[in-house]
């Protein structure tokens, strides 16, 4: 229910007016007040209090007269006492995994982006990988009253980590699910678009497809490695253990990776790698091995990063949007801290951009 403007024109002008003599007084000598809001711009006080607490129920033009009326007037929003008469902060946890990555980084976009409408505000840490530094920063979190966590764990979590660093709080796991964990999640359609890519250089003639990057035994590698062996049980192929290599998941993971496969004696012809920072890493090892990639070695990725159409050839990858994933476990977090399921898992789609680096003639997006 919208809260009425209940004053009438007369009245409003007068609020106006006397807004025009008090503005200087109130910054001059003495603290705002939610009643001098309510008072200079002719609207009630549950308006003003409604519109501060980022809620429904004020009209468009009457909020925006409100939010003028609190900057002419200079009022600042006392956050932290507003929390305490609420029993909760309007701060949640995001803990990453690894920022340099930059699928990570728009995740972060999309989680703050999904807060920020209902007024919350994300307090940020990277692990890089470290679950001793996950589980200090999440007691940071906890101690400055966080109202729940958004993760995207660090290798090697379990499900009791994750319970108890979380000590109660909601929680919703971002990208990377953990096993035995009853959680909430947003991830990506790993399989499906793991299997997406390995049918594309199965089409193309690749018969030795190496699978490259990540370590177990993380869930998300483990779905992208079940779509890669899908796809090579369709046609009949063996599946080769040694064609699958271990890595940090990071361009220097990728590159170590890449040269491990070059180094066999029958080396294969195209690789699919964990995600985009990986298949990077191993682009520039099959180019300094003195391969033309696209030519002599196709290369597929998983995220489709702003780089991947950057560099040369454009890296052919399985796209997830990571914006839209962190916007989506925001969503899955307030429902949460307002009393709503605890358990849901968001899947989002991954669909294969064709592009140079497999080889391919034709460009495009494949669903």
């Amino acid at each position: 229910m919208l809260v009425p403007d209940t004053t009438g024109k007369d009245s409003l002008s007068a609020a106006r007016a006397k807004r025009e003599t008090e503005v200087a007084p109130f910054s001059a000598s003495r603290s705002v007040t939610i009643v001098d809001i309510a008072e200079a711009a002719g609207v009630s006080r549950a308006a003003v209090s409604l519109v501060l607490r980022g809620k429904p129920g004020v009209g468009p033009q009457t909020r925006e007269r409100i939010q003028a009326t609190m900057r002419e007037l200079g009022y600042v929003y006392n956050r932290g006492a507003a929390n305490l008469r609420q029993s909760r902060t309007s701060v949640v946890g995001m803990i990453v995994n690894d920022l340099t990555n930059p699928f990570v980084a728009e995740l972060a976009v999309g989680i703050e982006r999904g807060l920020s409408v209902a007024g919350y505000v994300p307090f940020m840490s990277n692990t890089a990988e470290s679950v001793v530094r996950q589980a200090e920063v999440a007691r940071t979190m906890r101690e400055h009253g966080a109202a729940g966590i958004i993760i995207c764990p660090a290798f090697g979590t379990t499900a009791d980590e994750l319970t108890e660093l979380a000590s109660g709080l909601p929680i919703v796991l971002a990208v990377r699910r953990v096993a035995g964990a009853r959680c909430a999640a947003a991830c990506s359609e790993n399989e499906q678009g793991a299997r997406r890519a390995a049918q594309h250089l199965l089409s193309l003639g690749h018969k030795r497809i190496a699978f490259l990057g990540s370590r177990s035994p993380a869930i998300v590698r483990e779905e992208r490695l079940a779509g890669y062996r899908a796809a090579l049980a369709a046609q009949n192929i063996e599946f080769d253990p040694a064609l699958v290599v271990e890595s940090a998941p990071t361009r220097l993971g990728g590159l170590d990776a890449m040269n491990a496969v070059l180094c066999m004696a029958e080396r294969p012809t195209a690789a699919l790698c964990f995600n985009d920072v990986v298949a990077i890493g191993a682009m520039i090892a099959a180019t300094r091995q003195g391969l033309v990639v696209g030519k002599d070695m196709a290369i597929v990725g998983f995220d489709d990063i702003a780089e991947a159409s950057l560099v040369s050839p454009a890296l052919t990858t399985v796209a997830v949007d990571g914006a839209a994933l962190g916007e989506h476990a925001a969503r899955l977090l307030l429902a949460q801290i307002n009393g709503g399921n605890s358990g849901e898992t968001y899947i989002g789609d991954a669909r294969l951009v064709v592009r140079g680096s497999c080889g391919a003639k034709l460009l495009g997006v494949l669903a």
